[in-house]
């Protein structure tokens, strides 16, 4: 096994394959969106989106297909050059979440798909927050393998034997809300929630996902397809019939911005059953 690659070479691994991280990775359910209206308390029809880390556009054109007006930012040449491709009369900007090139309280919401943890929350946290109207919400979330299913479980402890450093730069949703609260110089309440869904594809389109993902881009083509072929013959012991169904949990945190007016609820929230969002245990 090699060492691990940084983050800044995982992060730019996606500029050469980003044709393929168009098709094969999934979308987000509705219920995510439904949820992120919920927690920040306002939709997200008509609201000036910022989706940032927009990548090749999957999250974008489901926000803009809920009514939003959304200015994608995206720092990598490939990814641009495919979401450019995909929805030409979006605007785009290439740049990062550590500098947004935006004015003051210009958004109602900065969004961040499976992106936030490739910037620097000492940087990317007060950009989100000035750019941010008040009473404007940071939306972060990502869809994960559910690993209460057993398969899945099964599939991610043998990548992490396989592959250098597998996951050493993830994050937790825990982690994400303690890094906003910690870091913060503005009133943000901070409300957490979490949902499952599956996604039926065949055996080679969950192989083309996996092989998206940072871990496997970076890898030399015949490691990578030794690695695939594996996994192929494992997955068939659960899948004979080549069909998969991906079990996903979506980790979502939304951070408020307070107004001017009055004192900011700092404790964390989490969303219970019914939406309403409630204190969690620990911030009691």
């Amino acid at each position: 096994m090699t060492d691990s690659p940084s983050l800044s070479v995982l992060a730019t691994s996606f500029n050469s394959i980003a044709a393929l991280y168009a098709t094969a990775r999934p979308d987000y359910p509705a219920a995510l969106f439904d949820a992120v209206e919920e927690l920040a308390g306002r939709p997200l029809a008509g609201a000036d989106v910022l989706d940032v880390g927009a990548g090749t556009g999957i999250a974008t054109r489901l926000l803009r297909e809920r009514g939003a007006r959304v200015t994608a930012v995206e720092p990598g040449s490939g990814m641009a050059a495919q979401l450019r491709a995909d929805q030409p009369d979006l605007p785009l900007v290439r740049a990062d979440g550590n500098a947004l090139p935006f004015t003051l309280e210009t958004a109602d919401f900065v969004t961040y798909a499976q992106a936030w943890h490739w910037t620097d929350p000492e940087r990317s946290l007060p950009e989100a927050i000035r750019v941010l109207r008040e009473g404007g919400a940071l939306a972060l979330w990502w869809n994960k393998p559910d690993l209460g299913v057993r398969w899945a479980a099964e599939q991610q402890e043998r990548l992490r034997t396989r592959l250098a450093g597998f996951h050493s730069h993830g994050i937790s949703r825990r982690s994400t809300t303690e890094t906003i609260m910690g870091r913060s110089g503005a009133r943000l309440r901070v409300v957490e929630h979490e949902l499952r869904w599956t996604r039926r594809v065949s055996l080679d389109g969950h192989l083309a996902n996996l092989a998206t993902h940072s871990y496997f881009s970076v890898l030399g083509r015949q490691e990578r397809d030794a690695l695939l072929a594996d996994e192929r013959a494992e997955l068939l012991k659960f899948h004979p019939d080549g069909i998969v169904d991906e079990p996903y949990r979506v980790d979502l945190t939304v951070a408020i911005k307070a107004k001017a007016e009055g004192e900011a609820d700092h404790r964390t929230y989490w969303a219970s059953r019914d939406g309403k969002p409630r204190p969690t245990p620990q911030h009691r």
